[in-house]
């Protein structure tokens, strides 16, 4: 018998989960939220992916920082990146996506894994120049947020 000098036996498969992957135990809570509408009846069109699969095409271009046209679909077993893209237009527009994420922020608050603490808000509209005395851009936000007082 041939041994290759290992002290332990080579693993086969992935060790760590892939962190856009979707857990069947989030997905029960999501499915509710993110579920397709209903297909007509006399002309059903082309069959959707699913919002699982889209969901975690989504997560996946966020945690990787990838463009959406670069989404390695194929490899990976998800839709392409447009089509995720589309979803996620989709679900923003008729405001699942909201929802889902108070679903999330629900069970982290629930699991003491949020920390309101270190909450950063950003309302920059007007894009700063180096070196410029002042940008012909105008705020629209400009007149009515002169003072914070009450």
């Amino acid at each position: 018998m041939r041994t290759s000098g290992r002290s332990r036996p080579r693993r086969v498969g992935r060790s760590v989960a892939l962190p856009w992957r979707v857990s069947d135990e989030l997905w029960e809570r999501l499915a509710v939220v993110l579920e397709d509408p209903p297909r007509r009846f006399r002309y059903p069109g082309r069959l959707r992916y699913g919002p699982r699969q889209c969901l975690e095409g989504i997560l996946y271009v966020l945690y990787t920082d990838t463009p959406w046209l670069q989404v390695p679909y194929r490899e990976l077993g998800l839709p392409s990146g447009e089509t995720c893209r589309r979803r996620l237009e989709e679900w923003t527009a008729r405001g699942l996506f909201a929802q889902a994420l108070v679903v999330l922020q629900r069970q982290l608050a629930e699991a003491g894994r949020l920390d309101w603490s270190r909450l950063i808000v950003d309302a920059s509209l007007v894009e700063a120049k180096k070196g410029a005395r002042r940008s012909r851009a105008r705020s629209a936000a400009a007149l009515a947020a002169v003072t914070t007082w009450p």
